[in-house]
């Protein structure tokens, strides 16, 4: 059945993530709540052996059904799960880093980026992740974020962006020692910032979003005495975005725009690295965030915070994150239908 006979629910990838972590009993305990099949119709993709581990795990149940290809789907009378079969949950050690499991999840990345492309899925969720461990197994990119750019040779900008709420961010710079951060900023990443942030909002339905864009030094420069950034380089990309109809606002001394954002005078922050936008995000509600892959053509969304290895097994891991993702995802799959006039 495609996805146009389907309706106005999208078709989605639910991905189990790390077996090692809490993904399996988030993923188990959404399903069980009805949230999946609320928003979408939902494939589950893993392992289904890590799927009832994960039940198990959550004390849940609810009806599945276990398929071999997502051809001809029929969604009623239980979940679908595309068994991936490569998984022993009795081999998994919870909490653990493991190269093979790391191996497992970005493979299940890589099947959920293909389903894309051959028009199987509208888009994917998946549950937390560990970096580590999918380097270890063979998976030796920088983030999943370059893994998605290299499978769907893409060539063009990309980046994380931060939703809480009705409040998105975006970063010029990202995984980088603090003491590069400044000479990274440059007219063309921070234009490259707004730009992406603009068509992800507008892809996300919201048309002339409000971006407002933080300052790097304390007190946004003080004019020249606690640094230049702000007149040599941030100021001339933001009189530059406006010209090119971007709705943008700013500079902001960092220490006040979160305020000033989270009173809701803005829909989207650009900030200009890692911590400025994520400390605020992360005090302000670290088990609802979410993290949008912008950029890239397909809508692809998990929960902010990681893998809790922590606590993973002990069922209390919270779902709330997990739960916006999937709306999110959902959202934007459905404006891309209507983007497509589908």
């Amino acid at each position: 059945m495609s996805s146009n006979q389907l309706g106005e629910k999208p078709v989605l990838g639910i991905l189990l993530g790390d077996a090692a972590g809490i993904g399996p009993e988030i993923v188990a305990k959404v399903a069980a709540k009805g949230i999946l099949e609320k928003y979408c119709y939902p494939i589950i993709i893993g392992d289904v052996r890590v799927l009832e581990m994960g039940m198990d795990i959550a004390k849940v149940n609810f009806p599945y059904k276990i398929v071999e290809n997502v051809d001809n789907l029929d969604f009623t009378n239980g979940i679908i799960v595309f068994d991936q079969k490569n998984l022993n949950s009795e081999e998994v050690k919870v909490g653990e880093v493991d190269s093979y499991v790391g191996k497992v999840t970005g493979d299940m990345l890589i099947t959920a980026i293909n389903l894309y492309k051959e028009g199987k899925i509208e888009g994917f969720c998946f549950a937390p992740l560990n970096k580590g461990a999918m380097k270890k197994g063979g998976h030796t990119f920088e983030s999943e974020q370059m893994l998605f750019a290299h499978y769907f040779n893409w060539t063009g900008p990309f980046g994380e962006m931060n939703v809480l709420g009705d409040l998105w961010t975006s970063r010029v710079t990202s995984h980088i020692p603090v003491k590069e951060i400044s000479n990274k900023l440059t007219s063309e990443s921070i234009l490259r910032a707004v730009r992406l942030a603009d068509r992800t909002l507008k892809r996300a339905g919201l048309e002339n979003a409000r971006i407002a864009v933080a300052a790097l030094n304390p007190h946004a420069g003080e004019n020249g005495l606690c640094g230049r950034e702000e007149i040599d380089v941030i100021e001339p990309v933001i009189e530059e975005a406006k010209k090119q109809g971007i709705n943008i606002v700013g500079m902001y001394p960092a220490d006040i725009l979160f305020v000033k954002a989270f009173e809701g005078n803005f829909d989207a922050v650009v900030t200009m690295y890692h911590d400025q936008g994520q400390i605020a995000m992360k005090l302000k509600g670290f088990d609802q965030g979410i993290t949008v892959a912008a950029g890239f053509p397909a809508p692809i969304v998990t929960a902010a915070h990681g893998t809790a290895f922590d606590i993973a097994g002990k069922g209390i891991a919270k779902t709330t994150a997990f739960e916006n993702a999937i709306k999110m995802t959902a959202r934007i799959a459905q404006c891309d239908r209507r983007n497509k006039g589908i």
